[in-house]
Parts: C-alpha cells; structure tokens; sequence
C-alpha cells in the first residue's frame, strides 16, 4: 500500500508543506493506542530511499515545512534529516514544525543547532490527566508541571473522544492548552487496529461544544487522523 507523504496545507492558520517520513522504530513504542509505528522500518537504505522522494516534493511555497514521522524526529536516519537541511537552506525556509517524545527533552537544541532555523516542537501529551494519560495511554510522559512542559515544547497534541475519557477531563484539556501554549494540534480518536475505542457520543459534545476551537490561530484540529493530508493511501 502506498502512502500519501507529501501535502501543502492551505487551510490552516499557518499555511505550510508537511512531509512524512520513514523512520528507524520509535525508542518508546509502548503506546496503547498507536499502530503507527508500523511505519516505522531498520532499513536504512530503503527508507533515505524512499525520504529522498518525499523531500523533492517541497517547493518552499509558504517558508515553512512540518516534518513528522511515526516516532520522534530523532529516529529520522540522518542522511534524510540532511537532505532537509539542504531543503532548508536551498528553498530558504524559515520555520520547522517537528516532533519529539518527552524522553528527548534535553535534545532538542541539537535540532536546531542542525537545522539553524526556528523549530515549533510539537509533544503528544494526549492529555494532562496523569493517570489516563500513563495507566491507560501508556505513554511514558511524567512532568512536575505544566511550566516544564512549556519550558521544552512550544506545541502540543492532545487526544479527545476516547472510551474512560470524560467532558470534565477534554474541558480541562483545553484550558490548559490555552492557559500556556502557543500551538497545539487537536485529533478526535480514530479506531485502529489496537484495542483502544473512540467514544463517539463524546466527540460529537466536543464537536458542538468546542467548533470554535477551529477559529483559534495557532490550533489545529484534526477529525481524522489524515486531515493534513498524509498517512492516508494514495488513490490510485
């Protein structure tokens, strides 16, 4: 099955080109609710390969470039991660969105002293509820407060509509994203091949409660999980 990789967002606050790469496995890879990571590959060769195809298609149109993978933008075979820098500066581009999983906190300098362009990091936290987000995610994500989150991540993706889940929990969600970050992107749940469930008559509350949220610069959110356009398969 062939993967859509490459889109140009243009129905977004900040328009921009996503792109979406194969990577070595995710370093964490415990999530409850990702099958994501099935993208993920260790041959090196095939994946650069199959990156350097993904990378030609950006043009540069906006300046700004969203790079993602099925895991964190550390697990990118570095080669690929070259090519975007030669993207970058050859098509000057002037903003990065990439993203990276709490464990690589200490390590995004790196990335921006590489790439020599201001980089949005974007952390799935899912939710600020800890036991729902560690007991029932599994995501691994521990922080003493929402101030340390903000210190390293400038975005965040939150997770709404999912079975244990409750108005109360999303409500707060939201607060807080807006009480302290800049960006974030929303996405209502999708079923998968895991066993976790999407709980319908929730999103549909958020969906009326929340249709506003679509109007805040800075916000994306996403009602599918291929509303920016990748991870979907290519119509043939």
């Amino acid at each position: 099955m062939n993967i859509v990789r490459y889109c140009c967002l243009e129905n977004v606050h900040d328009k921009r080109e996503i792109i979406l790469l194969k990577a070595f496995p995710c370093k964490w890879g415990r999530c409850s609710f990702c099958d994501y990571i099935h993208d993920n590959s260790e041959d090196e060769v095939a994946m650069n390969a199959t990156n350097h195809e993904v990378i030609a298609c950006v043009t540069g149109k906006h300046g700004v470039l969203q790079v993602i993978n099925s895991g964190s933008c550390f697990e990118i075979p570095q080669a690929s991660l070259q090519l975007v820098k030669e993207t970058v500066d050859h098509l000057h581009i002037r903003k990065l969105y990439m993203e990276a999983w709490w464990g690589y906190r200490h390590r995004l300098d790196e990335m921006r002293d590489f790439f020599g362009v201001p980089i949005v990091f974007i952390t799935g936290i899912e939710t600020f509820d800890e036991y729902f987000r560690n007991q029932v995610l599994k995501k691994g994500f521990d922080f003493n407060s929402v101030e340390e989150v903000r210190r390293y991540f400038q975005s965040i993706c939150l997770m709404v509509g999912i079975k244990g889940q409750t108005r109360e929990m999303i409500a707060n969600d939201i607060k807080i994203l807006l009480d302290n970050f800049e960006y974030a992107t929303i996405n209502l749940y999708v079923n998968n091949t895991t066993g976790i469930e999407a709980d319908i008559s929730l999103q549909d509350w958020f969906k009326h409660e929340f249709a506003w949220l679509k109007n805040r610069p800075g916000i994306d959110v996403l009602f599918e999980n291929t509303d920016f356009g990748v991870g979907a398969p290519e119509q043939l």
